[in-house]
């Protein structure tokens, strides 16, 4: 038995958890020190990073009150704009969410025909619980996860709002405060979400548990429902912010900057207001149900293997909390880490804000290492077997800390690699800059150049984690390498975070009339946070692509699949038409961005030729109208992807058998993520190239520029371009293969039991 007791489990994992929501807590609490309102103190006093007056003087009007009101005023503009476009949205996954959660409950339910009598256990002696009552905590656990996920994400949008404005007004003092407040923020958003996520699912398992007793089969089985419910949210949520936002953004560029030749995020823009709630209810709201629901998805397939291993035929409770112990610990390190960046290093200048981020990186990874060989000591014995397709294989303590090591650290390569090529700091990137001296085109052929070249290196990454840790302890291995690279998730909400929080704090200070100076600051934090960003995008495809062939396993395991035969004509039609699915999928949210961006352009182009003034400054935009464009839109627009992506499985299971799914998910995957990967760098890429000629911070880029030079306008289609690669399509897709494999496992007993209708009659 392992050194930590059954006890210290039950003590460690929520102890972890409300230690991670307090500390979120107390980081909202030293931001909300930061005043919007005229004449309030703004936090200040000595110290490090940025709190001490000495770092950069303050900027003249310092405590001009306009400037106060009128930052106040556009927060509250944003967070109204978010919050109605959440809202509105919610209503509609609302209704979603009650008649999949009826489709659960019947498909499940009706394979035993609705009985409540018990049944034989499949893997393990005994009699196992009625199919019935699976079905109804499959069910629970699906609206579980889906009421978490959405809330993470509303959350996440709350926290970003309240942040940005305040990073704004403390760039008036510089760099190193305005990069501490927006750093603070999305670490509130970070362990509110990672550490929440943990402590719900905790409870949900010794709940269910009340009711299964020592049935760790169906009791694992029912708790899929809860990564299901997860990403069918962040599925919407990611399509549809991304809609929203690149609609706003696409017509705010193409009309403001190079038709009408003003700055962004220009107050005469009409569709600036929307442009900057896009950033919210996408990057971050969607980000946020990303994110929380790989961690459900990765925990729950480690879960199912793990209930059918020696761990949970033996009832050996702190082996199989593994996953929810490594996660635990992984809060912990992500609260040292942060410290690192607000407490004991100190920001001065521009330059220094990318080396801090990456900082926090390299340290989490490294002190997770350390973290988890301590974890895989205390509470795993020393040998134990491991469910591997209808064999139990032998597997020690310490190869599971490989397994959870090398996906660690393959997230941290994909995140190098990912900075590498989307940081104006590096030559691909700056080629691509220098390739608009020729035009818009060939910007377009080297950007997508580019985003093909990247795709090498993280996937032999992949590659690497997948046959080290299914060597090592079959799917379990691949699971928990997918919960490795999610384990400092704390620390990459909080770096994924601060990107769109400075992005809209550049946005306020040039609709508010803030000095250059301040823009410049603002500025600085956006172009490393637009790398951040993209270094986000890169963890959690990476991550998907791991957490999907968990996933993948554990419905061949828990279907009864043996092999999956690439020969046999039912899974290779199943493996072409899968690999399709990415484009048709990608195809659906690149038109429905386009379309709304057409009439967002026409609806921006028609307020500045019919409202006097608009140009001159004398006359205010109908920023309302704008916003509605875009909320309508993605409302709409979001249906058929989502649409396409949960009747697939259901669809393929039940008419063709469990053998074309497993082809349609092996498909998908190997597609999705390639493509995922190519798109989010290909236009981090085009995004980063326009910033890096607009900054001009080297005698190259300022032989590119200046602002409205033919080069600049060439950059700026090319952004305008990659924007629904980058935010819609890109991070979209790894939802698309997490989701269909964890509903594909969900729905598993069904499809043995009663699919394949086809292929009875043929």
């Amino acid at each position: 038995m392992a050194i930590l007791g059954e006890l210290g489990t039950e003590i460690l994992i929520p102890v972890c958890g409300v230690v991670g929501i307090v500390f979120a807590v107390a980081q909202w609490f030293i931001v909300s020190k930061v005043k919007v309102t005229p004449g309030a103190a703004s936090a200040g006093g000595g110290g490090k990073n940025g709190y001490g007056d000495y770092l950069i003087e303050e900027e003249e009007g310092l405590n001009d009150h306009n400037v106060v009101v009128k930052c106040a005023e556009i927060q509250t503009a944003i967070s109204e704009g978010a919050t109605s476009f959440l809202f509105t949205m919610y209503q509609y996954v609302g209704m979603f969410m009650v008649v999949f959660a009826a489709v659960i409950f019947v498909f499940l339910g009706s394979i035993e025909g609705f009985s409540t009598k018990g049944q034989p256990c499949t893997y393990s002696t005994g009699t196992c619980k009625p199919a019935l009552y699976t079905a109804l905590f499959s069910t629970a656990s699906f609206l579980l996860g889906a009421i978490t996920s959405l809330v993470s994400g509303f959350l996440g949008m709350k926290i970003a709002t309240y942040a940005n404005a305040r990073t704004t007004l403390e760039a008036r003092k510089g760099v190193g405060k305005a990069f501490i407040t927006a750093f603070r923020s999305g670490a509130v958003m970070g362990f509110l979400l990672s550490s929440s996520g943990l402590v719900v699912l905790y409870i949900t398992i010794n709940v269910f548990k009340m009711y299964y007793g020592d049935d760790w089969e169906g009791l694992f089985e029912s708790i899929t429902g809860y990564g299901l419910g997860g990403s069918s949210m962040a599925l919407f949520g990611r399509v549809g912010g991304g809609i929203y936002t690149k609609a706003a953004d696409v017509g705010a560029d193409l009309v403001g900057k190079v038709e009408r030749n003003i700055p962004e995020d220009d107050p005469r823009n009409p569709a600036v207001i929307a442009d900057n709630v896009g950033d919210n209810v996408g990057d971050i709201a969607g980000m946020g149900s990303d994110l929380f629901g790989s961690y459900a998805e990765s925990s729950c397939a480690a879960l199912v293997v793990a209930s059918i291993s020696s761990f949970g035929i033996n009832h050996d409770f702190t082996a199989m909390c593994y996953p929810l112990l490594v996660s635990s610990v992984g809060i912990i390190v992500c609260l040292l880490t942060t410290l690192f960046a607000t407490d004991f290093f100190e920001i001065k200048a521009a330059s220094e804000i990318e080396p801090a981020l990456k900082k926090q990186l390299i340290i989490s990874t490294a002190l997770m290492t350390i973290g988890v060989a301590v974890i895989s000591w205390l509470a795993l014995p020393a040998k134990f077997t491991i469910f591997n397709f209808g064999a139990q294989k032998d597997v020690s303590n310490w190869g599971l800390f490989f397994c959870v090591a090398v996906g660690l650290w393959a997230g941290l390569i994909i995140g190098f690699v990912t900075e590498y090529y989307t940081s104006n700091a590096y030559s691909p990137v700056q080629d691509v800059a220098d390739s608009c001296r020729t035009g818009a085109a060939t910007n377009v052929i080297f950007g997508l150049a580019l985003g093909y070249k990247s795709v090498i290196i993280p996937i032999f990454a992949i590659a690497v984690s997948i046959y080290v840790s299914f060597s090592i302890a079959a799917m379990y291995g691949i699971a928990m390498a997918a919960l490795g690279m999610l384990s400092t998730m704390a620390t990459g909400l909080a770096i994924d975070a601060y990107g769109p929080i400075s992005d809209n704090a550049g946005g306020i200070a040039e609709m508010a009339g803030m000095s250059h100076r301040i823009r410049e600051r603002t500025d600085a934090l956006d172009a490393a946070g637009n790398t951040t960003a993209a270094i986000g995008k890169g963890f959690a495809i990476g991550s998907a692509a791991l957490v999907s062939l968990a996933l993948f396993g554990a419905f061949v395991s828990r279907a009864g699949v043996k092999v999956v035969d690439v020969l046999s004509p039912k899974v290779f039609i199943g493996l072409i038409v899968g690999a399709m699915l990415p484009y048709w999928f990608s195809a659906m949210t690149m038109k429905s961005v386009g379309s709304a961006a057409l009439k967002m352009v026409e609806e921006v182009r028609r307020q500045f030729n019919t409202i006097p003034g608009l140009m001159e400054g004398t006359a205010k935009p109908d920023y309302a109208t704008c916003v509605k464009i875009s909320t309508d839109a993605s409302i709409r627009e979001m249906i058929p992807p989502g649409a396409l992506v949960m009747l697939t499985p259901l669809i393929v299971g039940t008419l063709f058998g469990v053998e074309t799914l497993s082809g349609v998910l092996a498909g998908a995957l190997v597609s999705g993520v390639q493509i995922a990967i190519s798109a989010s760098n290909t236009g981090g890429a085009w995004d980063n190239a326009k910033k890096y000629i607009e900054a001009g911070n080297s005698e190259h880029a300022r032989s590119l520029g200046p602002k409205g030079s033919d080069c600049h306008k060439a950059a700026v289609i090319g952004d305008t371009i990659g924007d629904p690669l980058k935010d819609t399509s890109g991070p979209s897709l790894n939802i698309l293969i997490k989701l269909m494999a964890v509903e594909s496992l969900v729905f598993a007993p069904f499809f043995a039991t009663y699919g394949g209708v086809l292929f009875k009659y043929i």
